[in-house]
């Protein structure tokens, strides 16, 4: 008998970068939110793609996503342009990065068209893009189950109204500390998550880079995933991008359902595929993957705060 698997759709930016860390360099490095998110939600659930590039876009990035078992159609190729390109230098930390150059190119004027196939998808995750878009895309979903949002500092400084509208549909948040301080107006990130769930997004995780990452669920609970500490980080582009694909992923496999348990879970899938990101340039070592060394890294986040519970009495 078949098992018709839900489908996760994810809609946001295919790029191109430049990236230069203390110790290597690569100009043509494949990149983009939705990229990121695909490659590494794919191993947990089927990933039906929705973006645009231009001519320069290299067909073996296609091929992979492909190979990953993700749903390309919704990918746009505009023969007459180029792809968004981004170039960005990253400090010895490899937690501070200066952006040097953006074009936007063909991604200027995107305008997400959902493939009426997709649109009945029970998932969905608006990766980081204008939030007038992101309302645009959730306006041709039929009933989604679960919606994902992304956001970052840029809207929130110059579309507040617009990104306000569309939290008013959104299931679960992410966003990094700063962006959570910023869209709250509180500073304590406890505050900020409380008052950023009081605008809609049922649950918020907060994103925390080597620190790892905190949710702040629907029914007022709080949990912190930790973040694998590695020897050599290669490059942390895509990093949150591969940690959202790792937790709706999970969300989105046959069975599960999106509750407290549940989402802690998801939130350590999350932190494992963010692990492998970091290890290689572009999605590099999230390719070959397989579900028993996938399953191996999630084992190894558990011992990180595995303890004997103990009482003074």
């Amino acid at each position: 008998m078949t098992v018709n698997k839900p489908h996760l759709v994810v809609v946001g930016s295919v790029a191109i970068d430049w990236i230069i860390t203390p110790r290597a360099e690569r100009p043509e490095s494949v990149g983009g939110s939705a990229t990121f998110f695909s490659m590494a939600a794919s191993y947990l659930s089927q990933v039906r793609l929705v973006g645009v590039v231009g001519r320069d876009f290299p067909d073996y990035a296609v091929a992979d996503l492909r190979a990953n078992g993700v749903d390309v159609s919704g990918l746009e190729i505009v023969q007459d342009g180029l792809t968004f390109r981004w170039k960005g230098q990253y400090h010895e930390n490899m937690n501070d990065r200066t952006t040097l150059e953006t074009h936007l190119n063909v991604f200027e004027k995107f305008q997400p068209r959902l493939p009426a196939e997709f649109r009945g998808s029970e998932y969905l995750f608006l990766a980081n893009i204008q939030p007038r878009l992101q309302s645009d895309v959730f306006a041709q979903m039929q009933r989604p189950r679960l919606v994902g949002l992304d956001t970052m500092n840029l809207w929130i400084s110059i579309a507040n109204d617009d990104l306000k509208a569309v939290l008013k549909n959104v299931d679960v948040l992410t966003l990094n500390d700063e962006e959570a301080r910023q869209l709250s107006g509180e500073h304590n990130i406890v505050k900020a998550a409380r008052a950023v769930r009081a605008l809609g997004p049922r649950n918020v995780v907060i994103k925390r880079g080597e620190y790892g990452a905190l949710l702040f669920d629907a029914d007022g609970e709080m949990f912190s995933a930790p973040a694998l500490p590695l020897e050599d980080v290669v490059d942390p582009t895509g990093a949150g991008d591969s940690f959202a694909g790792g937790f709706m992923g999970w969300l989105a496999r046959p069975g599960v359902e999106p509750n407290g348990a549940s989402l802690r879970t998801a939130m350590i899938y999350g932190s494992v595929m963010a692990s492998f990101c970091v290890e290689g340039f572009s999605y590099d070592r999230l390719k070959g993957l397989d579900a028993a060394t996938i399953q191996r890294r999630f084992e190894t986040f558990a011992s990180l705060t595995n303890f004997d519970r103990a009482s003074l009495t």
